[in-house]
């Protein structure tokens, strides 16, 4: 019995380079650089100074006042992100059972600037007069909640906390759902706003982010001079189909998704194994649930960080599943424009190698510039380029060494599974 086929026939999101899947991804396919000096906060007494924010996003424009005001700006940005994926995919919930519509979106940290102002409002007033809505707003869950209400999708609603992979978690898993008989259409990916005082300091005591003021060499993956990942925010959620659900209402397809893997290095709470063999098996699995060989992938968006651990032991791992092949084929990072969107990451890096497959164009790794001898395949330095691909992977790895990979396929007839 063949397996049931999923499709991406929705895209919406909301980056540092666009409030839009189209504008974000015309910007990565322009080498722009979404990094700049914080706004959100007052850094001046904090070392780092540089993030990803998304520029110009005025919930009350979306959602309308009273609505955003009851929302956490991680679970606003999610459901403008799956409104757009709707309206992309121009589906409606009556062509298909609200109870087979389902939804799953992660957030690594949820509302934590709701935590903070509620923490000040509670020793200023006392913790019996924080906000009614300090709860809901702020747990992780929240935002697919809302998009579930939003939807009205009554089929099963999940997020998964999983530091950064959950972007890939939530996508994977929710292929697995429509392909295994659950459902026909999900929406999935992932959200993160938690630029705040906190966030950036818990990340800066730890030697996690980068420091340098300059936007040109902050995020610079497989640079040998990168010192740490940016912070980044924004939401990214597909919509995925069954296919002949897609094919009975004329619907459009960006890209097939054909395989998933997910594996946990348990190893250290941060770092990953220096091997990248957790990686590596995620990268395996992935490959093996879409029936594909690894000389059949010509793209992977790498997870890329810009930190000296992960983008060594990544390289590491695509080695030790590619062979030879490695040298043949691209890897980039797209947080070389984004910066690091922790949860919602591998749902925009997911929409990113789709629109790679559908266009045939491999986005650069921007502001590369001095080689590391680790780090020596080929990471589309610069520019991008254009290049005819028919698979290509998307990693991501997290905090509590979780990995994940998704395997898309350049649309076509043929299934790569008989």
């Amino acid at each position: 019995m063949s397996k049931r086929r999923v499709v991406i026939t929705g895209i919406g999101a909301l980056t540092p380079l666009g409030l839009t899947a189209r504008e974000s991804w015309q910007a990565v396919k322009d080498g722009v650089c979404g990094i700049a000096p914080i706004t959100q906060f007052d850094a001046s007494a904090q070392k780092v100074k540089l993030a990803a924010e998304v520029k110009g996003f005025v919930p009350e424009n979306y959602l309308g006042k009273p609505e955003a005001k009851r929302m956490g700006r991680f679970t606003q940005m999610a459901v403008v992100a799956a409104r757009e994926a709707v309206a992309d995919a121009a589906f409606t919930l009556e062509e298909a059972e609200a109870d087979r519509c389902g939804v799953i979106v992660s957030s690594g940290i949820g509302g934590l600037s709701i935590t903070e102002a509620e923490h000040d409002r509670g020793k200023e007033r006392g913790w019996d007069r924080v906000s009614p809505f300090y709860i809901p707003t702020g747990i992780c869950n929240m935002a697919a909640g809302m998009v579930a209400i939003d939807t009205g999708f009554r089929g099963m609603c999940s997020c998964p906390v999983t530091a950064c992979a959950g972007g890939t978690n939530a996508v994977g898993d929710a292929f697995h759902y429509i392909r295994d008989g659950y459902a026909e259409v999900m929406l999935c990916g992932g959200t993160e706003s938690s630029l705040t005082p906190l966030a950036v300091g818990g990340f800066t005591s730890m030697k996690a982010l980068c420091q340098n003021e300059d936007p040109a060499r902050a995020s610079i993956p497989f640079d040998t001079e990168r010192s740490g990942f940016v912070m980044g925010e924004g939401a990214g959620i597909l919509l995925l189909e069954e296919l002949e659900h897609a094919r009975a209402r004329g619907a459009k397809i960006y890209a097939e998704v054909v395989g998933y893997g997910a594996t946990c290095d348990a190893y250290h709470m941060t770092a990953p194994r220096p091997d990248g063999s957790g990686g590596a098996k995620a990268m395996v699995m992935a490959l093996a649930d879409g029936c594909v060989t690894a000389e059949e992938v010509g793209y992977i968006n790498a997870h890329g960080t810009s930190t000296p651990l992960n983008d060594a032991g990544e390289t590491a791992a695509v080695k030790a599943v590619f062979g030879e092949h490695a040298y043949r084929l691209a890897i980039s990072s797209t947080k070389s424009m984004t910066g690091h969107m922790l949860g919602a990451a591998g749902a925009v890096e997911a929409i990113f190698t789709a629109l790679s497959l559908r266009d045939g164009y491999l986005p650069a790794t921007i502001h590369y510039q001095v080689p590391d001898p680790a780090c020596d395949l080929d990471v589309v330095p610069g520019q991008g380029r254009s290049a005819d691909i028919r698979y290509a992977l998307s990693n991501s790895l997290g905090f509590g060494g979780h990995n994940g990979t998704l395997l898309l396929k350049k649309w076509e007839e043929a299934p790569s599974c008989s």
